[in-house]
């Protein structure tokens, strides 16, 4: 019983000493400073390869406490996308990443285990992009499963060199490729064979994407038979490059911003994981469609929405600050699927009114029909109803407009195609009201 109750004594002491330990370690301030002669420690030092936050940190302080994990907090691990089941998305992921980093950074082996095994599950359902900061932070832990299974999952996709060598360490990079050539010469794969000047060329364009030389870019798409559609040269710019200068290269109008990439991905949903505002109303600006979707069927604003923490979407912007870029870009692209869903009703809207237009028109003028039999009684009874003779007169002259209806006239822009029927139902509304009004004396004639 004595030594049972030292064990716990002990065990409370150690919990105490961790606890002071790592309170006296995490400071989340911005200043790294000496108090009551204890250094305090900024948490970007203890872990350099990640944000660790106030979540995290209380996280960790849990574990310390109990010796149990607990439920990630909603706020900061899942995202804001209402169709999305949370079960591998952006911020999950890069939650358990935070939690690792901080466990790893403090050896604390049996935590770091834990989230190591949740991230584990995580690369099986995750979008390959999302996988790359796991495979990084399993770099940096030295946790080699984890690695292992992170590089099979990208050697198995079709992610790209290009992001390969911008987003992965070379060692990494490096090995994923050898997997793929191994993997390709064991299946004798029949590969597109590239052409190595082409590929020095598109390399060469982005490099000089990379360091915002117009001229350089300029030089090299006169003196090589290579686009910046070739080069998937707004892509690259819209994931990498300094936005100003991605607005130059958008500018030069030499190309589609609209077109997909390799793997179905357009300039816009490019600039969506990136979540840069400055990028996306340009591109929108310029004409590019947010309703298009990715090939898995993700439109823009829904990868946005993934991307974006619950925190950050709802977190309040102080007076005199700009809103947060999170909820910026949300924003952003949800105005403009708003915009085009009433362009898309009024279009529906215009179609319904043309079958109604149609309909009453044929009524109106089976009415009026013999208006151009007695032009002088149609001129008094237009006048009675106040209508402008010159021009309606005109317009019920017109034989066979009503027929023509869906007709499309290139010399008129469609307002004045929806002025033209207004005037004429105006003018064949009010010529048989007055009609009515003197009792018809000439049709009954007939």
């Amino acid at each position: 019983m004595l030594r049972s109750l030292l064990r716990a004594n002990q065990w409370q002491l150690i919990a105490a000493y961790c606890l002071h330990a790592v309170r006296s370690l995490f400071n989340l301030s911005s200043d790294a400073s000496v108090s009551e002669g204890r250094p305090k420690y900024l948490m970007t030092d203890l872990v350099p390869h990640w944000k660790v936050g106030f979540e995290a940190f209380n996280d960790i302080r849990h574990y310390i406490y109990t010796g149990m994990t607990k439920a990630s907090p909603p706020e900061v691990s899942t995202c804001v996308d209402d169709a999305c089941t949370h079960d591998a998305c952006p911020p999950a992921i890069n939650y358990a990443i935070e939690l690792m980093y901080a466990s790893a950074a403090f050896k604390m082996t049996a935590l770091c285990s834990v989230y190591e095994d949740s991230l584990v599950m995580f690369v099986d359902y995750a979008p390959v992009e999302d996988v790359i900061p796991v495979l990084v932070a399993a770099f940096h832990c030295q946790l080699n499963q984890l690695r292992s299974y992170c590089i099979q999952r990208i050697a198995r996709s079709n992610l790209d060199n290009v992001c390969l060598e911008k987003e992965i360490p070379d060692e990494l990079s490096s090995e994923i490729k050898s997997l793929r050539v191994k993997s390709n010469q064991e299946s004798e794969a029949n590969t597109n064979e590239v052409d190595p000047l082409r590929e020095k060329t598109v390399r060469r364009i982005h490099k000089a994407l990379d360091t915002d030389d117009f001229e350089l870019l300029n030089l090299l798409l006169k003196e090589y038979k290579v686009t910046l559609d070739d080069a998937y040269a707004l892509h690259y710019a819209a994931a990498y490059c300094n936005p100003n200068f991605f607005v130059e290269v958008l500018n030069m109008g030499l190309a589609d911003l609209n077109l997909k990439d390799a793997r179905g991905r357009t300039v816009l949903h490019v600039a969506a994981r990136r979540k840069e505002p400055a990028v996306m109303v340009t591109l929108l600006s310029k004409g590019a469609y947010a309703s298009e979707t990715t090939s898995d069927g993700q439109t823009a604003v829904a990868i946005c929405r993934r991307m974006t923490r619950q925190k950050d979407y709802v977190e309040a912007t102080k007076q005199g600050q700009e809103t947060n870029k999170d909820r910026l870009c949300i924003d952003v692209l949800e105005r403009e699927m708003r915009r085009n869903s009433v362009s898309e009703n009024l279009a529906m809207s215009s179609e319904v009114m043309d079958d109604d237009f149609q309909r009453k028109l044929e009524y109106l003028e089976n009415r009026v029909a013999c208006v151009r039999l007695f032009p002088s009684e149609a001129r008094v009874a237009m006048e009675m109803a106040g209508a402008d003779t010159t021009t309606g007169l005109s317009v019920l002259g017109r034989k066979g407009l009503s027929r023509n209806l869906k007709e499309v006239d290139l010399n008129e822009t469609p307002s004045m195609q929806a002025t033209s029927r207004q005037l004429r139902l105006l003018t064949l509304l009010k010529t048989v009201h007055s009609w009515a009004l003197k009792g018809t004396r000439n049709l009954k004639k007939m």
